[in-house]
């Protein structure tokens, strides 16, 4: 299977959420479970089909992030040469030159990403036309609306 870029942070969040459904969530749907059963007929019983269905969902949430951690490359942006270019896990700064308009970002695996956070996958548009460019480079992205021209102001590597 193929290796999952993921950042040190990233990784620490997909461990914490499969240590709460292990430790936490699971023995709750099965105490839910058994109590369900107390009430009687199973064919009939939502309680107990609910708690069936939520157990489904938690297991095969335990499995896909087992799964993701165990074919995880975490990549640690500390420990990487400074090269002064854009690469995963960099945090950059650029200015949209048609618009003047200044935005950071920070380049993440596909699981952390999140664009209200300023969080962009590494396989996005915006981070592909990013990726291995210098300061005061311009950056070409490709959008819907056509090519927009990014100026490159500053990159680090936190």
């Amino acid at each position: 299977m193929n290796q999952i870029p993921m950042t040190l942070k990233g990784a620490e969040q997909l461990r914490d959420e499969l240590k709460e459904l292990k430790t936490v969530k699971r023995p709750r749907i099965i105490a839910s479970i058994a109590e369900a059963r107390e009430y009687g007929d199973l064919k009939e019983n939502a309680e107990y089909q609910a708690a069936r269905e939520e157990q489904g969902f938690c297991e095969g949430r335990i499995q896909e992030i087992e799964a993701k951690l165990s074919n995880a490359q975490v990549i640690d942006v500390t420990k990487i040469p400074r090269t002064g270019q854009v690469i995963f896990g960099s945090t950059v700064t650029i200015l949209n030159i048609n618009t003047n308009e200044e935005v950071t970002y920070r380049i993440v695996g596909d699981d952390e990403a999140n664009f209200k956070k300023k969080l962009i996958s590494v396989n996005s548009p915006m981070a592909r036309g990013l990726i291995g460019k210098k300061i005061d480079d311009i950056a070409i992205v490709r959008t819907p609306v056509g090519n927009v021209e990014y100026e490159i102001l500053k990159i680090e590597y936190i």
